[in-house]
């Protein structure tokens, strides 16, 4: 019995750092991500809130955009910048309770220009209320 028990947790520790335990909230960000990085305008805007916030700290873009139109020429000023791109994740961090949940993720854009950014979004009943995007160009990842 003490056997099975210690072979359980072993396998219990090796799961836990697979990406396929990503809660739900780190599954949303990484959905968002993937649309940035597909400059899919439509789905990348859909996942906001209509009261929701964007800080975006550092470049060309450096704001705080508060209206869903604004968020949305935010984001086609930032795809028609970078052209076809691609995302790679160095980090990501979910904290989560009843109330909402938060992702924290290291991430790098690359298109026609290599975007680094430490990216922080804010998720309640499963919509996008806040975020702040870093950009972090002296990022070793």
């Amino acid at each position: 019995m003490h056997l099975s028990t210690f072979a359980a947790t072993l396998v219990l520790v090796a799961a836990s750092g697979s990406a396929t335990l990503a809660g739900p909230i780190e599954t949303l960000a990484r959905s968002h991500i993937d649309a940035i990085a597909s400059g899919d305008l439509a789905t990348v805007t859909a996942a906001y809130d209509p009261a929701a916030t964007l800080h975006w700290v550092g470049g060309p873009l450096d704001g705080t955009y508060g209206q869903p139109e604004k968020i949305k020429q935010v984001w086609s000023k930032f795809f028609a910048a970078q052209g076809a791109q691609k995302a790679s994740i160095a980090a990501t961090t979910e904290a989560a309770n009843p109330k909402g949940g938060t992702v924290t993720v290291d991430a790098t854009f690359t298109g026609k220009n290599t975007v680094k950014v430490r990216y922080v979004l804010l998720y309640r009943d499963g919509k996008l209320v806040d975020e702040i995007w870093q950009v972090n160009p002296a990022a070793s990842y």
